[in-house]
């Protein structure tokens, strides 16, 4: 079998409006480093032959120079700006991938939300395990709340919480995958790589993933990242 060549695109692009404070919410410091450093780090220690792509708003670029002179963080990766919506930034990334590698046969490619930078090294092994295998792997948790949906209409009703996952990422796919779904025109139902990809037509494989991998989205989300952080 051939040896698979790994890459993964770490998306982070955004202001961090809901953190009540001017600076993007990835570079805010979790246990004394910024939040996309622990994020790169992740997949650096698990496998150091996984190719990294940096997506940032263009914006940044200098404030992340600084910060990388700060904190002496030196693992390689590729620098790619980022577009209007995370789809844009996204493509960006994989038509500069595209670029580099001329056969997509052996390639998987993983990408992850920046402000994640809780991600386990269990989760990433398994989801490049299995998307080898099937194509796709998309970690996911299920709800421990009770869930209601709002209709079109204005009434809510309850659901079977069972029948509810919470997405998550790495999400990792085969690069031929990506290459033809990523062809498609940009809709406003294309809120991760996943429902791009289903978009498209091809079956979505779904990992376990892990409670403790939170977004970082609110100030709070930063207490609960360091509490989770702290030596056993």
């Amino acid at each position: 079998m051939a040896v698979l060549s790994k890459y993964v695109i770490i998306v982070s692009g955004g202001v961090g409006s809901r953190m009540e404070n001017s600076l993007p919410k990835q570079f805010h410091q979790l246990r004394g480093l910024p939040i996309l450093m622990h994020s790169i780090s992740a997949f650096h220690k698990d496998d150091k032959s996984i190719k990294i792509i940096l997506v940032i708003n263009e914006k940044h670029h200098e404030q992340w120079v600084d910060l990388c002179n700060k904190f002496a963080f030196n693992i390689p990766y590729q620098l790619v700006y980022g577009g209007e919506t995370r789809f844009h930034s996204v493509k960006n990334a994989l038509e500069f991938l595209f670029k580099q590698e001329t056969s997509l046969n052996n390639l998987l490619i993983g990408i992850h939300d920046g402000v994640r930078p809780l991600i386990s090294q269990n989760v990433i092994k398994n989801a490049y395990k299995n998307a080898e295998i099937n194509g796709s792997a998309i970690p996911a948790i299920k709800s421990r709340d009770s869930i209601r949906i709002v209709n079109k209409n204005g009434t809510n009703e309850a659901i079977d919480r069972d029948s509810v996952l919470i997405i998550q990422t790495p999400q990792v796919f085969r690069a031929n995958l990506l290459k033809e779904s990523y062809k498609q025109k940009f809709e406003e139902s294309f809120t991760d790589d996943a429902s791009v990809i289903e978009k498209s037509g091809y079956p979505i494989n779904i990992i376990d993933g892990d409670i403790r991998n939170i977004k970082i989205t609110y100030p709070s989300d930063i207490d609960i990242a360091a509490i989770w952080m702290r030596p056993s």
